[in-house]
């Protein structure tokens, strides 16, 4: 059985902010992601969103590709080695690599560009980060 879930991502230079004005706007609850730089709104229907301030030393998303289907995968005691394993794979059905994987506090990302060239980041956290 897969444990991998689908949210969505939305870049934000204010992440507690925006994630304030979609709690309320969608009246559900706000709590913090993995920093206080992610924050996740918990959606009606077991969804979430996730808002988050982009690394400053990488560029601001553009907009209209700031809000992006981000797949959590299953915690890993080695997230980038587990992605850059299954990085083939998507890469055969038809993604391309957006950036490169890489290793972050929380665990790992990549982005990638679905077969219709829309974003889309996969997500491996560390078992200690798993919100």
């Amino acid at each position: 059985m897969s444990s991998t879930n689908l949210s969505w991502v939305l870049a934000a230079e204010d992440p507690q902010r925006l994630a304030s004005f979609y709690a309320a706007l969608m009246e559900r609850p706000q709590r913090e992601g993995f920093s206080q730089s992610h924050c996740i709104v918990d959606l009606a229907g077991g969804g979430r969103l996730e808002i988050y301030r982009p690394s400053r030393q990488r560029p601001f998303p553009l907009r209209g590709r700031a809000m992006a289907p981000c797949l959590r995968l299953a915690s890993s005691d080695v997230p980038l080695e587990d992605l850059q394993h299954r990085l083939s794979a998507w890469l055969a059905l038809g993604a391309s690599l957006i950036e490169p994987a890489r290793q972050e506090a929380f665990g790992a990302e990549v982005w990638l560009a679905d077969p219709e060239g829309n974003p889309v980041l996969v997500v491996q956290p560390f078992p200690s980060a798993s919100t």
